[in-house]
């Protein structure tokens, strides 16, 4: 005997699937287009209207089922009555039949149309008058009740629920068939149907209509906020948006807005009074550098004229590190150093270290005292720019004494910079002033020994691009300023 010949299949390799795919999917996607077009024409564009259209959507579905269920209890609970009445009469004469006092005319009760018993041979045994002298009945063999439509005794339109009931009598088996027309139900079922017609459209459009003025109500406010919003430019940003007097997402929604036109106002505000601290900056030194230049130029005296270009240099050296100073500014405001410069892990025991130590001698002792392996995220740079930033102010404002301490604070995570002078100290007062732009207090003012007053605010900036904080704390002498990072995670 041959061995059977091996089964033959259809091997697709893989990398042809997307192409067979794409090859029976075309069609689809070639009809699926127009739909998508009809879709898109017939969506509603509007919040309004898309929410009238999920609205009547919903209350149309509920109406139908609504309705559906009305017509099925309605329907039962009528044919359940009539059911209960046939029956009755069925029994009844039935035992009649079996107590064998069965008369030949039989007298339908109440919910009963027609009677009639019939043995079991088929033969007529007693009958109401509306089936005399005609044959029996014959039903399917079904349970004892049924809503038949094909046995008509009374020649009726309607359907007609007809009980069949057999007992045991002295002669025989008989069958007592009892019926009734569903005439009642079926004109209670056409008058229901006939009023739902009516009502489902009126409540449908009633409801339309009413969620279609709601939201629109609703969403008026919007409309007033998003007219005022595109009217406001930036030579307007004292302009508010109207907040209604609701409590509810609108009026939140205006608060919001409003709060953030305070804030652009805000900062406009700012931005125009640092461009003209900015100048005002500016011109004191050119005007000096001018002034120096000029008599320099127009002086005979070679020493006058060499000690005119030193003091030059100098305010031109002054003029350099304040343009730094602000394209420093304007960086920080973009928020474009992290962006510009990788952020790395940095050892800031050893970056204060180096700082310190790297600075020239002066006329104040330096101190420090520094937690060793103190480690954050950062940009070492600006680190450094902002401890430099605090000596320098610490070196302008001591008498004799500067002391840098950095620590850690375990329960915040934190690391903790101070650097403390024991000169005149920073009223309470003025210790969030002296970290506004521009910002001098009276006793740094002198054109020698006073800063640009950008020195705070940048390293404040700075502190704050690394997630930090740079505040004015007490001491009991002298004045302290305190910069914390948050420490970097422990990867070991």
């Amino acid at each position: 005997m041959a061995p059977p010949a091996p089964r033959r299949s259809l091997r697709v390799p893989l990398r042809a699937l997307p192409a067979l795919l794409g090859a029976e999917s075309a069609p689809v996607r070639a009809l699926s287009a127009p739909v998508r077009a009809v879709l898109r024409a017939v969506t509603p564009r509007t919040v309004r209207a898309r929410a009238t259209a999920a609205a009547g959507t919903v209350l149309g579905a509920a109406l139908a089922v609504a309705s559906a269920g009305l017509l099925a209890v309605l329907h039962a609970n009528l044919v359940a009555s009539a059911a209960a009445g046939t029956r009755e009469q069925a029994e009844a004469v039935a035992q009649l039949a079996a107590q064998g006092r069965l008369t030949p005319v039989l007298h339908p009760g109440r919910g009963t149309d027609f009677l009639q018993a019939v043995d079991a041979h088929g033969t007529v045994l007693a009958a109401s008058p509306d089936l005399a002298g005609r044959p029996a009945l014959t039903v399917s063999r079904h349970a004892g009740s049924h809503t038949t439509d094909s046995v008509d005794p009374l020649h009726d339109r309607h359907r007609q629920r007809l009980t069949t009931v057999t007992t045991d009598t002295p002669t025989g088996p008989v069958t007592v068939y009892a019926g009734t027309s569903l005439r009642a139900a079926d004109q209670a079922q056409d008058t229901t149907e006939a009023a739902l017609a009516v009502a489902f459209p009126l409540l449908l459009l009633t409801g339309v209509v009413v969620t279609w003025r709601v939201t629109g109500q609703a969403l008026r406010p919007v409309e007033a906020i998003r007219a005022e919003v595109e009217a406001i430019t930036d030579r307007d940003l004292h302009r508010r948006v109207p907040e209604p007097a609701t409590a509810d997402e609108i009026a939140r929604l205006a608060a919001t807005m409003n709060a953030m036109l305070d804030r652009l106002e805000a900062s406009g505000h700012r931005q125009r009074q640092f461009i003209a601290d900015a100048s005002h900056e500016l011109r004191s030194p050119l005007a000096v550098l001018r002034t120096q230049l000029e008599v320099a130029h127009a002086h005979p005296d070679e020493a006058v004229r060499a000690e005119l270009v030193h003091g030059a240099l100098l305010d031109t050296d002054r003029l350099q590190a304040l343009a730094g100073d602000l394209l420093l500014l304007a960086r920080l405001d973009a928020a474009t150093v992290a962006a510009d410069r990788p952020r790395q892990r940095v050892d800031l025991t050893a970056l204060v270290a180096d700082t310190v130590l790297g600075r020239p001698a002066g006329p104040h002792r330096r101190t420090t005292d520094l937690a060793p392996d103190v480690r954050v995220d950062g940009i070492p740079l600006w680190l450094g720019r902002l401890l430099t930033n605090l000596l320098d102010n610490a070196d302008r404002h001591a008498v004799t004494t500067v002391h840098v301490r950095l620590t850690t604070d375990p329960a915040r995570a934190l690391a903790v910079l101070a650097v403390q002078d024991d000169g005149p100290g920073i009223a309470p007062a003025d210790r969030e002033r002296v970290f506004e732009r521009f910002t001098r207090l009276d006793d740094a003012r002198s054109r020698d020994e006073g800063g640009s007053g950008l020195g705070l605010p940048i390293a404040r900036d700075i502190a704050r691009h690394h997630g930090g904080a740079l505040t004015v704390t007490d001491t009991p002498g002298g004045a302290t300023l305190t910069a914390t990072f948050p420490l970097a995670p422990d990867v070991s």
